[in-house]
C-alpha cells in the first residue's frame, strides 16, 4: 500500500512538473495603436499642464507602476531645450512625468552641436511630433550677453558668443537695461530655433515633411507662465 501511495505520489510530482514546463499560452494580439496626438494636442495638453503648475495644483503620478513600463522604453511627444537655470525645469512646470519630455538643457537654451544631435536622436529614433524652445525671463546667460563684458573661460565665451546675434537684434528696437535683456531673451528662442533648423539637416527635414513641429515659447519667473512666441515676435 506504500508502495502504491509513494509512486502515486512521484507521478503526480511527474505529471504538476510536465504541466509546469508548457509553454504559455500566446499573448492575445494588442489592441491596434491609438493615433498619434497632433502637434497642436500635444502643446494643449502642456499648457494645461502650466495652468495646473501656475495654480498649485500639479497631477499625482503613480511613479512605481510607470517607472516600471517605461523601463522597457520610452516614447515621449515632446522634445524640450530649455535653459539649464534651476528654476526652470520643464516637467515641473508643465506638470510632466516619468516619459513625458526629451529634455536638453543648456546655458542660454542655445543649440551647440551636442544638443542638435541629442534632438536629432529623438526625431529620428523616438519620432517625436513637437519640439519646444523655452526661454525664461532674467536669463543670466542673455544677461551675459548683454552685458558686453569679457567672459573668463573660452566655455563661457562660447555660450556668450551664440547669443550674441539675439542681443544685436535686440539692440536695433529696445532700450538697454532690463528692456534689453527682455527683448534679447525673446530674440534668443528666435535664434536657437533658427540655429536648430540651420544645422541640422534631420530636424530640418523633419519640419518639412510635417513631421516635427517647432514652438517657441518664453517662461515667466515671477509668474510660472509659459506663454507662446510667435517667429519675430519681439
Amino acid at each position: 500500500m506504500k508502495r502504491t501511495l509513494s509512486s502515486l505520489c512521484v507521478v503526480l510530482l511527474l505529471v504538476g512538473f510536465g504541466l509546469a514546463q508548457q509553454p504559455a499560452a500566446a499573448p492575445a494580439a494588442h489592441a491596434a495603436a491609438s493615433p498619434a496626438p497632433s502637434a497642436d494636442a500635444v502643446w494643449a495638453d502642456l499648457m494645461a499642464g502650466n495652468k495646473r503648475f501656475i495654480a498649485g495644483k500639479p497631477s499625482s503620478h503613480a511613479l512605481i507602476p510607470l517607472r516600471q513600463k517605461l523601463a522597457a522604453g520610452q516614447n515621449p511627444n515632446v522634445i524640450m531645450l530649455s535653459c539649464s537655470d534651476s528654476r526652470v525645469s520643464p516637467e515641473v512646470i508643465f506638470d510632466q512625468s516619468l516619459g513625458d519630455l526629451f529634455v536638453i538643457r543648456t546655458a542660454g537654451n542655445i543649440a551647440d552641436k551636442v544638443a542638435l544631435g541629442s534632438m536629432e536622436y529623438a526625431v529620428a529614433h523616438i519620432h517625436s511630433p513637437v519640439l519646444v524652445v523655452l526661454g525664461h525671463s532674467s536669463c543670466g546667460a542673455v544677461k551675459a550677453a548683454c552685458s558686453g563684458d569679457k567672459m573668463p573661460s573660452a566655455n563661457l565665451t562660447a555660450v556668450v558668443d551664440m547669443i550674441n546675434p539675439a542681443v544685436a537684434q535686440a539692440k536695433t528696437h529696445a532700450k538697454a537695461g532690463d528692456e534689453l535683456v527682455e527683448s534679447a531673451v525673446k530674440e534668443n528662442v528666435h535664434q536657437s530655433a533658427k540655429d536648430v533648423l540651420a544645422n541640422s539637416e534631420i530636424i530640418r527635414d523633419a519640419v518639412k515633411s510635417g513631421k516635427l513641429k517647432v514652438f517657441e515659447a518664453e517662461y515667466s519667473l515671477d509668474s510660472g507662465e509659459v506663454v507662446r512666441l510667435t517667429p519675430g515676435q519681439n
